[in-house]
């Protein structure tokens, strides 16, 4: 697996992510890891009350390969609190 940066910057302000580092297989799965892991029912869609973005506003950029025994999901997440 591989180490992804992901960002956006269509959701900004108060209680928002703005970027996250995550492992995954693709970038493609890369962009559909939202940084708050417990949001088990996103889709790749926003919410209105959601901290993220579409999946099709995240920038991902492959940043290098994950040590074996790193899990699939997020390694750390940037939050704005408010």
């Amino acid at each position: 697996m591989n180490l992804y940066l992901i960002s956006q910057n269509i959701n900004e302000g108060y209680d928002t992510y703005d970027s996250a580092v995550v492992c995954a297989n693709s970038k493609k799965e890369a962009r559909m890891i939202h940084p708050a892991e417990y949001e088990d029912d996103w889709n790749g869609k926003s919410r209105e009350w959601d901290s993220w973005c579409n999946a099709e506003n995240v920038q991902v950029i492959k940043i290098g390969v994950a040590f074996k025994k790193i899990k699939k999901g997020v390694v750390c997440a940037s939050f704005n609190a408010g």
